[in-house]
């Protein structure tokens, strides 16, 4: 046995969520108590009776665009299919896009892809004019404007493959975002935020938890499943993420009041955990944006986040490497094997845990 199968289980294929909940708060909540083993059978809603007044409560606001893209090559007028993953910033390409790509055949460089609208009309063009890391594309479109507005024309909601094989359908444009969206640029959803309505927000408040921001706009590599026996060999993705002043000012303030830092998904950690190894000299903890390749596995020394709140995770994924990095594996996985019996909802559309 591989290290990397200790993060393997089965899932059966009827407990991947394939609608959202009418109520995101209704969804089920797994709590598990790291100190005391003990696992609980709650709701999302129940959250103002778990959280404590003091707590600081960290939701990560980028906004999912929409990123899944339709068309057709325009040299054979075969199906193409790609996902955007980020905007260029600067060199050559700056204002071109990074994208995945899935057609017959091998399009080269120097190709054109025509875009339909989600009314299956013809739209935008894109020029191939290169590659980048990962077999992705670098892309450069023909209409005027940022990258969120042209993919408000073209995108279609990127839903995972494992969601209806990825289609759309009435509601997901809205549902497939978290109330407190901001920042747009992510190629998927920032699950665990998922669950939230203003009404909890407000319940919090009143129960005295406090509330920050982080941005980590995330990529498809989030979920590619490690395919490597030893998990220090898998080539750790890079992100995009923030922790402005503000938030960092809240993480020291709730810390120096008692309170506990509660990360709303592995992107909310992840985005802490960078910023909090940026820690300098004087010990003060800082603002910081920038790429993470953070690969946050046992063994690591957590020094910002105290609980965390997550959605289920696919087998043998970093995501997965992550929470039981943070409870144990040996607990985590036996909070899988009680949401396993219990029949939970598992991923994006899923239900949640909490481990404080």
């Amino acid at each position: 046995m591989g290290e990397a199968d200790l993060y393997d289980y089965d899932l059966p294929r009827e407990l991947i969520a394939q609608e959202p909940l009418a109520d995101r708060a209704a969804a089920r909540l797994l709590h598990v108590r790291r100190a005391a083993g003990s696992i609980a059978h709650r709701h999302v809603r129940d959250l103002p009776e778990i959280l404590r007044p003091g707590d600081l409560l960290v939701v990560n606001d980028t906004r999912v665009v929409p990123a899944r893209l339709v068309g057709r090559r325009a040299a054979t007028g075969g199906r193409w299919e790609g996902l955007f993953l980020r905007a260029v910033e600067d060199g050559p390409h700056a204002g071109g896009w990074v994208v995945l790509a899935q057609t017959r055949g091998r399009p080269a460089i120097g190709e054109r892809v025509i875009l339909e609208d989600r009314t299956g009309s013809d739209a935008v063009s894109l020029a191939l004019v290169g590659r980048a890391e990962g077999g992705a594309w670098l892309a450069v479109p023909d209409a005027a404007g940022s990258f969120a507005e042209i993919l408000d024309r073209v995108g279609r909601v990127p839903l995972p493959g494992y969601i209806r094989g990825g289609a759309e359908r009435p509601g997901d444009r809205e549902r497939y975002q978290t109330v407190f969206a901001r920042e747009a640029g992510s190629a998927a959803a920032p699950t665990a935020g998922l669950h939230f309505t203003e009404p909890l927000l407000a319940a919090l408040a009143d129960r005295g938890v406090a509330r920050a921001s982080v941005t980590l706009h995330v990529g498809l590599d989030t979920f590619r499943p490690i395919t490597v026996d030893r998990i220090d060999d898998h080539p750790m993705h890079t992100e995009w993420c923030a922790c402005p002043p503000e938030t960092a000012a809240a993480v020291v303030a709730t810390k120096a009041r008692g309170g506990r830092v509660v990360a709303v998904g592995t992107t909310a950690m992840r985005t802490l955990e960078t910023a909090a190894s940026r820690t300098g000299p004087d010990g003060t903890f800082p603002a910081w944006s920038g790429a993470t390749d953070l690969f946050i596995r046992p063994g690591f020394s957590f020094r910002a986040v105290d609980c965390l709140l997550t959605n289920f995770h696919m087998p043998r994924t970093t995501l997965l490497v992550l929470v039981s990095a943070f409870a144990g594996r040996d607990l985590v996985a036996r909070a899988y094997d009680e949401a396993l019996r219990d029949r939970y909802r598992f991923l994006s559309y899923g239900d949640a845990t909490f481990f404080e």
